[in-house]
């Protein structure tokens, strides 16, 4: 791979704007995508500024310590490192997240799940597949009052999901669990009014066409269940029942092309009202299921 080549000016120092050129135009020869965005992105890490004032530091010189620091990032970035893991944090509905390779990316596409389930109140949710928290500290921030559980499989998501909780200072509001969908409940007779999960839902035939940002890079149990991509939404479903309050939403994300097979899952276990919500590109997003009223 072709390395950044810096040509350094007669006075050994390089002002921001030059960096931003030359590290935008690597990313560029790589095929990044939005290379000057993510090089603007980089670039605002590493000087410790909004990414939205970068602009007024571009004429300002760049000591040589973060110049070195920069051109790092740049290179691991044309390695199609995603930005998140080069930075350590990402923006979900308005708050940063701790992010690592051991978590999913939160993506934009997720806060249809969060928008779709603040539409109604609530009092206790369960977040299955819980990665970094961003779903179940969200939700919980938004509301101010409502409790939570987040369970995962993975005890080093669990360690970035602590993170996020006590750095949104939630640790009076939500618990966290290690363990597999409902097992750590199985001794509890927990119940709640609402159950949101984004689970793997790639088929195993997929994984070859995602990006390099996320195939290789992500966790891979939390991007396929190595089979047709419905194995978890099959187990959420037919499992949910007894933890689920009458009158409580199921709410689970999907993949664009799913929404028909995952909302005939829940009427098939008699959900309902059962209904999909798209996001904001108009692709089948969210099924939403609500458990009958004995």
């Amino acid at each position: 791979m072709r390395a950044l080549r810096v040509l350094r000016p007669s006075g050994g120092v390089m002002r921001g704007a030059e960096l931003l050129a030359i590290a935008t135009r690597r990313l560029t020869s790589a095929e990044v995508p939005d290379a000057g965005r993510d090089a603007r992105r980089l670039l605002a890490h590493v000087l410790k500024v909004p990414p939205g004032r970068l602009t007024l530091f571009l004429p300002e010189d760049v000591t040589p310590e973060l110049e070195v620091i920069y051109h790092t990032l740049i290179e691991r970035r044309a390695e199609r490192v995603p930005v998140s893991h080069l930075t350590g944090r990402r923006l979900f509905y308005g708050r940063e997240f701790l992010v690592t390779p051991e978590v999913l990316d939160p993506r934009p596409e997720t806060e249809t799940l969060i928008e779709a389930a603040l539409a109604l109140p609530f009092h206790h949710v369960l977040d299955l597949g819980t990665g970094s928290g961003c779903i179940l500290l969200t939700l919980l921030a938004e509301t101010h009052t409502a409790k939570g559980v987040g369970i995962d499989l993975s005890p080093e998501a669990l360690n970035v999901a602590y993170w996020n909780r006590n750095a949104l200072d939630l640790g009076d509001r939500a618990d966290l669990a290690q363990g597999s969908w409902f097992e750590p409940l199985t001794r509890t007779k927990a119940t709640f009014d609402l159950i949101v999960s984004n689970p793997p839902y790639i088929g195993v035939d997929e994984m070859a066409g995602l990006s390099p940002e996320v195939r290789d890079h992500e966790p891979r149990m939390a991007l396929t269940d190595e089979a047709d991509g419905l194995t978890a939404y099959r187990h959420i479903i037919d499992h949910a029942g007894p933890f689920l309050s009458d009158g409580g939403r199921l709410m689970v994300e999907i993949g664009p092309t799913q929404g028909a097979a995952v909302a005939e899952m829940m009427r098939a276990a008699d959900f309902q009202q059962v209904s999909t919500i798209p996001d904001l590109d108009g692709r089948d997003r969210v099924v939403l299921g609500v458990k009958a009223t004995k």
